[in-house]
């Protein structure tokens, strides 16, 4: 009978399976179509390709925008074969930890290959959004005259190209709505590509260069910012002096987001007057950065635009505690705060007074390799801030001083945290008032913010740590991992127990080989792995390899024997195999 029930269990299984899949495709294609247009997430198209066959071409040809987290997951054959009417890319090329200097230059991420194909099936391409890629003058010239309706670039920490390839795009680009140059490694040559906009070029949308060095034409700018009515995004280098800005604000009082320049200069009664009138008419803006320099004197004048503020980056200004506070007096909205540690603990403090709606917040080091810093902020600072922003969820905290204690009770404070990233500045420092390790403290985030998606941890850390992770940890997709850590075990906890973990990041750990291997079961459903610093060696990288042959595995060679400690190794899935770049220095495995 145990038999015939569980039989009949099977054969409705399958019936209410096979009656699902024939509901799912007796939509009609008009009323699938829109259904589909309302989604706007890659993961839940994806999850919709995968109900049906129908659902899965209606998704094939209606898709318009892709996300591809690593450039060589895939290659741009298999992304225009499997999609043929996207519109817009958004394409990550190099690890993260290249942003600290771990990924030797010429690594790899050229875009070019990709725009050759792009150019073949993706003729009516309108945006590109890159994030560490390589990008050379010919690619941009080439993206400016292959794609006649190119509207969108945006570059966020690339490299290999200069003005003059930003020459060529506001030469060609005849629509284009949005050029968002941040945080590259540009060859700044000179100012002078803004003069290559067209004299009749009005559909500027959102201009930022706020990562260049030298002058810009300012008469293009300013004629430019006049013509382009509906520009709600202007981000400007520190060389525009406030004079210069005020200009700028006059021509656009609808700006949403605002980059200013430089805020240290001498002004005059009467240009100061200037100065504030316009920030007053700048009714909608919701974001503003860059205060480069700002001098205490001129910070009066943003009072007038801080109303309807929700973003405000101070990432770049060595504000004291006392000038923070008065800003942030007019800011009753605030939602996202990036500030540099001179605020110190008393800024802080009146983050927790001021900001009761804030959901983010970024505290960076303003002297990163000074370990003989006066100022800068500690445990205090946090927890005024945990009692006074019960919404915060997201966290980037630099310090170089923490204990158990704190770290629990913010996130008794802050349970709904889907990021925190404590960054203790000095390798292995335990919890200084009891000398114990911090274990405690990340056992008190896991078992606490049960929505946690990202992770990054520091200090003195012990097997411990990492056992709390693998058994709380169940929402995990991203885990950073440095100077941490006991033995082997620790890895072996995370990939026993993290089921969403997507990203994997180590540096400067006692892992070996174990370690490595003890992923297995659970790399093809990862995004990457980046190993530096570590104890594992070529033959662990080579039975890695051998285990799992879908796996792209690549070695950045420091020594040719199988016996020697690999320096560097780098792990990913992909659906293209070893990737056919790569530099002499890179041993795909």
């Amino acid at each position: 009978m145990t038999c015939n029930k569980r039989k009949n269990q099977e054969e409705s299984s399958s019936s209410d399976s096979d009656e699902s899949t024939r509901v799912a495709s007796s939509f009609p294609d008009e009323v699938l179509e829109r259904v589909l247009a309302q989604l706007n997430s890659h993961k839940d198209r994806s999850s919709v390709s995968l109900v049906c066959k129908d659902w899965y071409d209606a998704e094939r040809w209606s898709r318009t925008h892709v996300f591809i987290g690593n450039c060589y997951s895939v290659s741009p054959e298999i992304v225009t074969r499997r999609f043929p009417n996207v519109r817009s890319v958004t394409l990550k090329g190099k690890p993260r930890f290249s942003d600290f200097n771990l990924v030797p230059p010429n690594w790899g991420a050229q875009i070019h290959s990709w725009l050759l194909v792009f150019a073949a099936k993706y003729s009516f391409l309108e945006e590109l959004r890159l994030k560490r890629m390589s990008v050379s003058d010919e690619s941009l010239e080439f993206l400016a005259l292959a794609f006649p309706n190119f509207k969108a670039l945006s570059l966020l920490s690339c490299d290999g190209f200069s003005t003059d390839g930003l020459a060529a795009i506001a030469t060609h680009c005849k629509n284009l709505t949005e050029l968002d140059i941040q945080e590259n490694d540009i060859d700044d040559k000179s100012g002078c590509w803004l003069s290559c906009f067209p004299e009749n070029f009005m559909s500027l949308e959102v201009l930022n260069f706020a990562n260049l060095n030298n002058d810009v034409n300012f008469e293009a700018l300013e004629r430019l910012v006049s013509r382009c009515k509906s520009l709600r995004v202007l981000k400007v280098n520190k060389n525009i002096t406030l004079e210069q800005l005020q200009r700028l604000l006059v021509h656009a009082p609808q700006l949403r987001e605002l980059g200013t320049g430089s805020f240290l200069q001498e002004l005059k009664a009467c240009q100061y007057s200037d100065l504030k009138s316009a920030f007053h008419n700048c009714k909608n803006l919701n974001i503003l950065s860059g205060l480069s320099e700002a001098a205490a004197l001129f910070l009066p004048a943003l009072y007038p635009a801080c109303a309807n503020l929700t973003f405000l980056n101070l990432s770049y200004t060595a504000l004291q505690s006392g000038e923070l506070a008065d800003l942030l007096i007019h800011c009753p909205l605030l939602q996202r705060l990036w500030v540099l540690d001179t605020v110190e603990d008393k800024g802080l403090e009146a983050v927790g007074s001021n900001c009761p709606l804030l959901e983010e917040l970024r505290v960076f080091p303003a002297d990163p390799f000074e370990e003989d810093v006066v100022h800068g902020v500690t445990e205090s600072g946090f927890l005024a801030v945990s009692y006074g922003c019960r919404r915060l969820h997201y966290v980037l905290y630099f310090c170089r001083q923490m204990t158990n204690a704190a770290v629990a009770t913010i996130v008794q404070n802050c349970p709904d945290f889907t990021h925190f990233r404590l960054c203790i500045m000095n390798p292995h420092q335990p919890d200084y008032l009891t000398d114990e390790p911090m274990d405690e403290a990340f056992g008190a985030v896991v078992k606490t913010c049960t929505k946690l998606q990202r992770l990054a941890v520091s200090g003195l850390l012990t097997d411990l740590t990492f056992e709390y992770i693998g058994r709380y940890a169940k929402n995990l997709e991203t885990l950073s991992v440095a100077f941490a850590g006991s033995s082997d075990w620790s890895m072996q906890c995370v990939f026993g127990g993290c089921p969403k973990l997507r990203k994997l990041e180590i540096r400067d750990c006692p892992f070996g080989n174990a370690a490595l291997l003890s992923g297995l079961e659970k790399y093809e459903s990862m995004r990457s792995l980046w190993m530096s610093g570590c104890k594992v060696t070529m033959n662990g990288c080579r039975l890695l390899a051998k285990e799992m042959p879908r796996l792209n595995v690549e070695v950045i060679k420091e020594c040719e024997s199988d016996d020697s400690q690999v320096d560097k190794v780098y792990v990913y899935r992909s659906v293209a195999g070893p990737r056919r770049d790569a530099p002499s220095f890179v041993l795909t495995l």
